[in-house]
């Protein structure tokens, strides 16, 4: 559950975005210009979080009225072995260190749903985190070290599968199928696609934390559609997006089957009266 610090949206007097060349941050930064919030940016180029540099680099930005948001991450695209978790919970660290000192009046922190366990059938920000692997722990860790932060109001956000223009990660899913229908002319499928996901577009995703950050908003929650697809009625959803005939094919199942809904009671009372894209509706 989320608590709102002010009841009627302020706006912030500076947003500063860790990860802000990456697939959200990106959508984040889009979206703060709309709102013509203040905000600046900061790439891996600027300042390097897993080197302990950081420290001393984001010292002399950060102000203590600002609000941080966090994306930065090795996702698991670039490694899932002990060294990545490893160089990720460094880069949290040394934020840490550094607000220690500079102080910051709000932390949004991008985590993920992999906190919780695929036995959970039915998610809910009141469901006990069970992360299964290395990436779902390393995010469950840096959430608590966030939260370990004095006098700051901390937000964790708990993102499904993200879609939508100019992702680069290929994670199965919508953002996959598309690419590979565009370039292969066919959608493949582990087994028959049974299992059940819910997506988020990436400008809802933006929104929403656009929202949290003037409102100014502290606690945790999840970032979801509130409805779940199978993959196969995902793929039949993207193949309709091409004028060409679009190839479904099934390969080998390595893993077993697991479902995923959520509860987003939660993000539509914290925000009554948001309209979120279904995959059905996204273009």
């Amino acid at each position: 559950m989320i608590a709102h610090g002010f009841a009627e949206p302020r706006q912030p007097a500076r947003v500063v975005l860790l990860g802000s060349r990456g697939f959200v941050g990106a959508a984040i930064a889009r979206r703060l210009i709309t709102e013509s919030v203040n905000h600046i940016g900061i790439g891996s180029s600027e300042v390097d979080l897993s080197d302990a540099s950081a420290v001393a680099k984001l010292t002399g930005i950060l102000k203590p009225t600002d609000a941080v948001v966090m994306l930065s991450a090795l996702t698991p695209d670039k490694g899932r072995d002990a060294a990545t978790l490893m160089k990720n919970l460094a880069m949290m660290q040394h934020l840490c260190r550094a607000l220690e000192t500079t102080g910051c009046a709000h932390l949004v922190y991008f985590s993920s749903d992999a906190v919780y366990s695929f036995a959970s059938g039915l998610v809910s920000e009141d469901t006990a985190p069970a992360p299964q692997d290395l990436y779902g722990m390393m995010h469950l860790a840096r959430e608590t070290m966030a939260r370990s932060l004095p006098k700051t109001a901390v937000l964790i956000l708990r993102p499904t599968g993200i879609y939508g223009a100019g992702d680069t990660h290929n994670a199965y899913g919508p953002n996959r199928f598309r690419r590979t229908a565009e370039k292969e002319g066919k959608i493949q499928l582990f087994g028959a696609g049974e299992e059940t996901r819910d997506h988020i577009q990436v400008d809802d995703v933006a929104a929403i934390t656009a929202r949290c950050l003037m409102h100014r908003s502290g606690g945790t929650l999840n970032l979801a559609s509130g409805r779940s697809l199978p993959f196969h009625r995902v793929a039949e959803i993207i193949a309709k997006e091409f004028p060409r005939a679009i190839e479904i094919v099934r390969a080998p199942r390595a893993n077993p089957i697991t479902h995923r809904h959520y509860d987003v009671t939660k993000l539509m009372k914290a925000f009554p009266d948001i309209r979120l894209t279904m995959l059905d509706e996204a273009r």
